[in-house]
């Protein structure tokens, strides 16, 4: 019963890295991408919750005051790595906190 067992696991799994080899040669059919969508954050309103000033919300996010002016007028928007942390900040402002002050 075990080796049956044993058999079918390793069947799966290597279903799993020849399907994961393929996609990374680029055949798209057999894997599959998980993308997580978050909303464009309101950058003015969520300063504005944390009681900052553009300076110290840019300060605080490791960016340009530039960068904050920009997404707050529109010019530009929040993408990637920037969209994750202020989602972040917006949801576990603490946890963010404790995060920068620790390091």
């Amino acid at each position: 019963m075990v080796g049956e067992m044993g058999k079918d696991a390793f069947n799966r799994i290597m279903e799993g890295l020849e399907d994961a080899l393929a996609y990374a040669d680029g055949d798209k059919s057999r894997g599959r991408e998980t993308r997580i969508e978050l909303p464009i954050p309101d950058v003015a309103v969520l300063r504005a919750k944390l009681g900052f000033t553009q300076q110290e919300f840019a300060s605080y996010c490791k960016v340009s005051v530039r960068t904050i002016q920009n997404w707050e007028q529109g010019r530009r928007l929040p993408e990637g790595p920037a969209r994750v942390l202020l989602t972040i900040i917006d949801k576990e402002p603490q946890a963010v906190r404790r995060a920068l002050e620790a390091a």
